[in-house]
């Protein structure tokens, strides 16, 4: 989107949910001139935190994205960083996480490597990390992998940022707040009946499952994705259905 559709978006947004939950904009690009003028549109408009992916494809070094994320958590608007090294090609080291953490902006990761491991790695990096606007505030570590966004809980985490809760919100958060309570049992039994969604919901690239998973559903009238993306193949029409029946989603 440019950035007047984008000001479109956000301001339903804002008008929706302001003061309800939080507004997390997605701010990524490979330019940083171009990440500035979005994180300074969103605060500018009321938005809440923004959502940082690392810029893709380029590969900068890990001193390069250290700078990056402090120049951009500058402008004012709390950060909250993304790491996704298969869309991106460049990890975001839990060394290199644990200095971002020190700016006071920077107030928590979406992890999307699926590697279970970060969650201690990362919290013991960033245990003496207070935010001063909020004593209470510890830097968030939230799961961006849905095949393991409950045991990354469990073991520490502090909630998820999902692709199959734009088809399940409501057993998605019933499941977080299972783990979030330590409750394993009753978020595992929750999680049994979503397993699949996580995984055929990626059976083409996101967002096309999920789109088209969420029309199905009769919740949008259209799974129509911009190009170069399309809407899904017909040959995994019965593959994410029978996913959305498991997950009680359809009939």
């Amino acid at each position: 989107m440019d950035l007047q559709e984008r000001k479109s978006v956000l301001q339903i947004a804002v008008d929706e949910v302001k003061g309800k939950i939080p507004i997390l904009v997605g701010t990524g690009a490979i330019d940083p001139r171009q990440v500035k003028e979005m994180i300074l549109q969103a605060k500018d408009m009321g938005c809440d935190a923004s959502l940082l992916v690392s810029p893709m494809y380029i590969k900068p070094p890990q001193r390069g994205l250290v700078q990056f994320y402090n120049q951009m958590a500058d402008l004012g608007l709390p950060i909250v960083m993304y790491n996704v090294p298969g869309r991106t090609g460049v990890d975001i080291k839990p060394e290199t996480i644990a200095l971002c953490a020190q700016h006071e902006n920077i107030v928590g990761v979406k992890e999307a490597t699926g590697d279970l491991s970060r969650v201690d790695k990362i919290r013991s990096l960033t245990k003496d990390v207070v935010k001063t606007k909020n004593s209470n505030s510890r830097f968030l570590l939230y799961s961006g992998d849905d095949d393991t966004e409950a045991e990354f809980v469990l073991q520490g985490g502090d909630g998820c940022i999902s692709v199959t809760a734009n088809c399940a919100p409501k057993a998605m958060h019933d499941m977080m707040m299972a783990c979030l309570k330590g409750n394993a049992e009753e978020a595992r039994r929750i999680n049994d009946d979503l397993k699949l969604l996580h995984t055929r919901i990626f059976c083409e690239s996101n967002p096309i499952p999920a789109k088209w998973a969420v029309k199905r559903m009769g919740k949008i009238p259209y799974a129509f994705c911009r190009p170069p993306l399309m809407e899904l193949d017909a040959q995994y029409y019965g593959h994410v259905e029978e996913a959305l029946r498991l997950a009680k989603l359809i009939v």
